[in-house]
């Protein structure tokens, strides 16, 4: 596969509420075709925050997805907006330009940021080192982290529904 430039194709999702940011590394070919974070049907982040949440978040719109993140105070992004990147490869990112992260933490009361695996966390830390020590790295939920099965990762990901909790 060839290395191609990619732009971050969507917005955040966030709102005044928001008490929680769930950063990913930067969209998939697949999640760049339909518009929206983690489309990947192999990806296990909608399952998982479907059982974080307790609401319906898997083969619902992305419009519905991402009302529900926002009524749980959590919100959305990726750490990079600007790449040459081959396929949805994280291990072949270079030349990273960041995402905003800043316009986010100053509208919303942020207080725990998750980072969705180690590419996305490593970024973040170079990037963004200002928030590291409100930061959690959590196992990616990428088909490609075989390490862990959805079992194990909701697991590790229940770090997020315990930081929902007032």
């Amino acid at each position: 596969m060839k290395d191609v430039f990619s732009q971050m194709p969507f917005a955040p999702v966030y709102n005044a509420d928001s008490r929680i940011l769930i950063l990913g590394s930067h969209p998939s070919v697949e999640s760049k075709r339909q518009g929206f974070y983690y489309m990947n049907p192999r990806n296990r982040f909608w399952p998982i925050m479907q059982c974080i949440l307790g609401e319906k978040l898997v083969d619902v719109p992305c419009q519905l997805r991402a009302e529900r993140l926002l009524a749980h105070g959590v919100a959305l992004y990726d750490v990079v907006g600007q790449c040459r990147i081959e396929g949805s490869s994280d291990a072949s990112i270079r030349g990273v330009v960041p995402n905003d992260i800043q316009s986010i933490m100053h509208a919303a009361p942020i207080r725990r940021i998750f980072l969705n695996g180690q590419t996305a966390y490593r970024l973040f830390c170079r990037f963004m080192p200002q928030w590291v020590s409100i930061s959690n790295v959590l196992p990616s939920t990428s088909p490609a982290n075989a390490r862990f099965g959805l079992d194990a990762l909701a697991e590790q990901w229940q770090a997020v529904a315990e930081a929902l909790q007032p």
